[in-house]
């Protein structure tokens, strides 16, 4: 990630707009800030897609949307790489951000960036409509920039996902799990499961009785989990519930939008865990 990194510094210096794609249902657990450092820095206008909006709250997602396009320099828009008919408004977003950049001698450059496994090559692949970059369900697929002409006015660069190198807030890191943004050897299942299981019981409720059938009242994260293993059966040997085939049943529901359209964090939630951590460090 370091390289990366360094590489991604040089690279702005010679484009002239960062596509920046996150995931819908976490965009500020899911943005690095890395790049919004080296954004600023060389004062690049920025497109964010939120991608994955299928599988997103869309009221959660249209606050989303109010409040990136409140910043200086930022268009936001919501759609899903894997649709081409939302992809081909990007160029459209893209150039309207840099408009002095719009002939065959001085061509838009764009610069495609976000983490891990939120769906950069998907868009990438749509845009050019051929499979150039490597795609899978996995993070850390795409291993080294790569630049392509899109048309005659336009090249993309893509980038490999970037981590930055400290995850400041535990939420983000749980969050970040949850959405299949970092490997497994990094987490531990039952404990990210736990953490969606008590975010789901306190804002999508009937969202896990209508896909696992069980009674939710007095339940906690935990309880979401061993609920799901004696309902669908995942046991030990003695009957004792296999938490971590539950803890895994659950992420991919969540992961696939089997339990439906859900976001992890909105606009005003996001406030309130930032002051509530801006307490913290001065008590």
């Amino acid at each position: 990630m370091v390289s990366a990194r360094k590489k991604a510094a040089e690279t702005m210096e010679r484009i002239d707009m960062v596509i920046e794609v996150l995931d819908a249902r976490i965009p500020e657990a899911g943005s690095n800030p890395v790049i919004t450092e080296l954004r600023l820095h060389r004062q690049r206008p920025c497109l964010k897609i939120l991608n994955k909006s299928d599988l997103a709250d869309p009221a959660v997602t249209a606050s989303w949307l109010e409040f990136y396009n409140q910043q200086q320099g930022v268009k936001a828009v919501a759609l899903s790489c894997k649709r081409l008919q939302d992809v081909a408004k990007v160029t459209g977003l893209c150039a309207a951000l840099a408009p002095h950049r719009d002939s065959t001698l001085k061509p838009l450059r764009m610069m495609i960036m976000g983490i891990p496994n939120v769906g950069k090559s998907t868009l990438i692949n749509a845009l050019l409509k051929r499979r150039v970059a490597a795609v899978g369900d996995e993070p850390a697929v795409t291993k080294n920039q790569q630049g392509f002409d899109l048309n005659e006015r336009m090249t993309l660069i893509d980038t490999p996902g970037l981590m930055w190198p400290k995850i400041k807030y535990a939420s983000d890191g749980l969050m970040l799990a949850a959405s299949h943004a970092v490997g497994r050897n990094a987490i531990i299942d039952e404990e990210v499961a736990s953490f969606l299981g008590d975010l789901m019981l306190e804002h999508y409720p009937t969202l896990l009785v209508k896909r696992y059938g069980f009674a939710v009242d007095n339940l906690d994260g935990v309880g979401v989990v061993e609920a799901i293993a004696k309902r669908r059966g995942h046991l030990l040997k003695g009957g004792n519930p296999d938490l971590v085939k539950a803890a895994l049943m659950l992420l991919q529901d969540y992961r696939t939008g089997a339990l439906g359209r859900i976001s992890l964090e909105t606009p005003v939630s996001r406030g309130m865990m930032l002051a509530n951590e801006a307490v913290k460090q001065t008590t």
